[in-house]
């Protein structure tokens, strides 16, 4: 039982998993924003928990899934299935790239991805973390294209990284006019501390981007008001 994190309405195993339950899975999970969305895509979902949580969020969502890795999809596909949710989720055991060839025309009101943004570092000797966490210098830009080709035309999609890894999505984003930067949130752990991720929100839509701050702990081991309301749906500790 060690492997299965508890949430209020579904349960994760992470048995076979590269990358497990984290801080920006769950802050991405909770805080993409779309209106009424009937279709969403979590690209890279390992143990499944964001599509899960917006499974939870959006009632009237189908929600699909892609992971590259072939035990995390697996595991996904269980965690889905095992969910109240079950019959509105679908995980694809491939890269988002050989999705797009399989399914050109698919369409999604909100794409999300908590990718990989190790381009440089030393890479994990572990090769289902490494595959978790380590990404190729053109992933970014493969990400933007995918988004562009998959995005409804009022859809938006969300990503969380570091703040050079978001920079990078940005720009590639507003190259060409591809897509606009609709939305910011500036996450950190403290007021006291600078912004250590951005969760960013692209779209067609040329509308101004509004920009916000989020702050995780209120004191040392004291999670914020905003943390516990943003995360009271889910987490069994709140």
């Amino acid at each position: 039982m060690k492997d299965f994190f508890h949430f209020k309405q579904f349960s994760v195993n992470q048995a076979g998993c590269g990358m497990k339950i984290n801080t920006d899975g769950v802050l991405l999970g909770a805080l993409a924003q779309s209106e009424n969305p009937s279709s969403i895509l979590d690209i890279g979902t390992g143990t499944g928990v964001i599509a899960l949580m917006l499974a939870q969020r959006f009632l009237n969502a189908t929600i699909e899934a892609i992971e590259i890795d072939a035990s995390a999809a697996e595991t996904a596909g269980k965690n889905f299935l095992n969910s109240k949710f079950s019959a509105r989720l679908k995980v694809y055991p491939h890269s988002f790239q050989k999705f797009s060839q399989e399914q050109p025309l698919k369409k999604y009101d909100l794409i999300v991805s908590n990718p990989p943004f190790f381009t440089n570092s030393l890479k994990n000797p572990d090769s289902q973390k490494q595959l978790a966490r380590h990404t190729s210098e053109t992933l970014f830009q493969e990400l933007v294209v995918f988004a562009k080709s998959h995005l409804t035309e009022n859809g938006i999609c969300y990503f969380i990284l570091p703040l050079d890894g978001a920079k990078q999505i940005i720009d590639e984003g507003l190259k060409n006019d591809q897509l606009k930067l609709r939305h910011i949130i500036n996450v950190r752990s403290s007021e006291s501390k600078s912004t250590h991720r951005q969760i960013i929100g692209l779209g067609f839509e040329d509308l101004k981007n509004t920009e916000e701050f989020f702050t995780i702990y209120q004191s040392e081991k004291v999670y914020s008001v905003e943390y516990k309301n943003a995360l009271k749906d889910f987490l069994t500790i709140f």
